[in-house]
């Protein structure tokens, strides 16, 4: 290439500038390569082929895995590799296919595809807001304590009347993972972001309370991240649509029967 694209220490091996300018196109090379040879064995065998997703614990449990199970069972010549991971992945990082996910981070030359809305409600239990009083403005926040997970971290970020506030809060708990934080929220340990069909029973039976509804949260999507390089691939493109009729346009989570687990029975 005329120029250094590695970057070589004791400590690794990353890439210079020249490397992540060039990088792209020689993903899109081997892209192509790889739907050529994939090609000609599906004209021999059929619709086949491999796909590596990434997905969040929670709804994927709940959810997500059926569906990607029904899409399975439908196109008998696809594996799926599926890694249930809570935290944010830059897809062309670790090599997936797809990554599902909720939070509002974007990675360069990734394309994100909406799925859903991702409806969260700020809660907390009875006992809670009887010791500690119930905050009536976000501001309110920095004086409870707050239990936060990977998806909005410890800066909450809700609509108001004159526009977005945001509010950095002090972190009693800190978890990657919905149910988790659920159990800590109805033992009254403090107040917590969590999305609404995790806690929809909850706040039904008052074992939760909806807080500052006049102030609602920044609203996210579920959605679906797709390297450049990979969105002509069909087989990617067969199953983001799968999603989408299925998601769209209403959620999962608010159809019925829909799944519970033996605390909301």
């Amino acid at each position: 290439m005329g120029e250094k694209l590695f970057q070589r220490s004791t400590r690794g091996l990353k890439l210079t500038e020249a490397g992540e300018r060039i990088l792209p196109r020689y993903q899109r090379l081997v892209t192509e390569l790889e739907d050529i040879i994939q090609n000609n064995r599906s004209a021999h065998k059929g619709s086949n082929g491999h796909l590596r997703i990434k997905a969040p614990t929670t709804v994927t449990t709940r959810y997500l895995g059926r569906l990607f199970c029904e899409f399975q069972a439908a196109h008998p010549g696809v594996s799926l590799e599926i890694a249930v991971v809570d935290r944010s992945v830059n897809p062309m990082d670790e090599n997936f296919d797809l990554v599902i996910a909720a939070a509002p981070t974007s990675y360069a030359n990734v394309v994100d595809i909406p799925l859903t809305p991702y409806q969260l409600v700020l809660c907390a239990a009875p006992d809670y807001l009887a010791r500690k009083g119930r905050p009536l403005q976000p501001r309110d926040l920095v004086d409870h304590e707050c239990l936060t997970s990977i998806l909005l971290g410890q800066s909450w970020t809700f609509e108001g009347p004159r526009g977005p506030l945001t509010v950095e809060i002090h972190s009693k708990l800190h978890v990657n993972e919905a149910t988790v934080l659920r159990e800590a929220t109805l033992l009254g340990i403090g107040v917590a972001v969590l999305p609404r069909f995790v806690v929809e029973t909850d706040l039904k039976r008052g074992r939760l309370v909806s807080l500052l509804e006049e102030f609602p949260l920044r609203r996210l999507w579920l959605k679906a991240l797709v390297p450049n390089v990979k969105l002509h691939k069909p087989l990617i493109n067969d199953l983001v649509q799968f999603l989408q009729s299925h998601m769209q346009p209403i959620p999962p989570w608010e159809r019925k029967p829909h799944f519970i687990t033996n605390r909301e029975s």
